[in-house]
């Protein structure tokens, strides 16, 4: 009898034993899972702005839509604010106004004119970018609703991907409509093109780097002289890469 209780405590210390060592062991995994996803994590906007024109402009008043979510927070204010943007030529001017809707960044100069050889074929272009570090994890799942985009975001469809091919990380993509205003004097037969971009991308390295990102963008093609507002297409893949990172504690 006394060797079958013995047995029996035997047993039951050993499964003690292991069941607290998995226990520590699932805690130090757990804690380490999570600093590491902590302490690698970066978030960041990356933003581009392009002008292009085949022929010279003058008078040159236009107002994009700077990304930005519902609350009106962009994370590229601050740098257009300062003048901080690069690639913009010392001839511009770049203001914020916030209609309550969406922001937009002014954009005047007296006149944009292109180098000898410019053609439709072979156009200038002006290209404005930055990259920003968020201080905060990106929502890249739903960006329309918790993220920066060129808002106002309107008419929101799902459609097919690019090329016809869905993202290789998944994720689904969509076709928008917002606006912008253009303002120049131009020959009858220019052509004039904005495209405005803005990715929004997390990153870690737990046990090997991962990341997942949102991408959005809007296109707007102008022949001759403008002068108002005209409705621009966007299109908006969310929702791309890796979803299993931990959740973190505050």
């Amino acid at each position: 009898m006394c060797k079958v209780m013995d047995r029996i405590i035997k047993i039951t210390m050993s499964l003690f034993i292991i069941l607290l060592v998995t226990s520590v062991a699932l805690v130090n995994y757990n804690g380490y899972v999570e600093n590491a996803y902590r302490t690698s994590l970066t978030s960041t906007y990356s933003y581009t702005c392009s002008i292009t024109t085949d022929s010279p402009l003058s008078n040159v008043t236009i107002f994009l839509p700077v990304p930005a979510d519902m609350n009106g927070n962009s994370p590229v204010i601050a740098q257009l604010s300062a003048h901080e943007v690069s690639g913009v030529p010392d001839t511009w001017k770049t203001e914020i106004y916030g209609t309550g809707k969406s922001t937009m960044v002014k954009i005047t100069t007296p006149s944009i004119v292109p180098p000898e050889g410019t053609s439709t074929k072979n156009p200038f272009t002006v290209t404005m970018y930055t990259n920003v570090t968020s201080n905060h994890l990106i929502d890249t799942r739903d960006p329309v609703e918790n993220s920066p985009m060129f808002r106002p975001v309107q008419d929101v469809t799902t459609k097919e991907c690019r090329n016809d091919e869905t993202p290789a990380s998944g994720g689904q993509c969509y076709s928008y409509l917002t606006s912008l205003y253009a303002d120049y004097n131009a020959d009858p037969n220019a052509e004039v093109s904005v495209r405005s971009s803005l990715t929004g991308k997390n990153e870690w390295n737990i046990f090997e780097p991962k990341e997942n990102e949102y991408r959005t963008d809007i296109y707007l093609l102008m022949f001759g002289e403008q002068k108002s507002w005209t409705t621009v297409r966007g299109y908006l893949e969310a929702g791309l890469g890796a979803y299993d990172a931990p959740s973190l504690q505050s």
